[in-house]
């Protein structure tokens, strides 16, 4: 079995309107939230900032702490079973604009329950859930 290891973030902004939170539609068709490989030397948090900077342009990220949760689960490569390992965290940015990289058909910031809903995955769905129990939503 192949084993990865990722870091992501759920990311959201501020706004007049209330809380919104960004996703991002993958090439397969599935909304999730900013995600990517940890390189060689990198830290969770130093992957994070990468992946949000290659994935949507956005430069100015701020964790929230407290929030830290990994997820685990498998899925097929190349008729090869993979052991994948998410390390997501809470962060939040005050850049509306987004451009996102070649890695994604689109992108959309949604306050929360719209969020969850368009969350393609369980395991995203759940994390968002997380944020609420956690008190960080508003």
């Amino acid at each position: 079995m192949i084993e990865e290891r990722s870091a992501g973030a759920i990311l959201y902004r501020n706004t007049p309107h209330g809380r919104t939170y960004l996703l991002l539609n993958y090439p397969s068709g599935h909304w999730d939230f900013v995600k990517g490989n940890i390189e060689k030397g990198e830290s969770f948090k130093e992957t994070v900032l990468r992946e949000v900077r290659e994935e949507t342009g956005i430069t100015d990220v701020n964790f929230v702490n407290g929030f830290e949760n990994k997820v685990e689960y498998h899925y097929q490569r190349d008729g090869k079973l993979v052991h994948k390992e998410v390390v997501f965290f809470l962060a939040e940015t005050p850049t509306e604009e987004v451009r996102i990289s070649h890695e994604h058909q689109g992108f959309v910031w949604l306050r929360f329950d719209d969020a969850l809903q368009k969350l393609t995955y369980k395991t995203a769905q759940n994390l968002m859930k997380k944020v609420r129990e956690s008190g960080f939503q508003t």
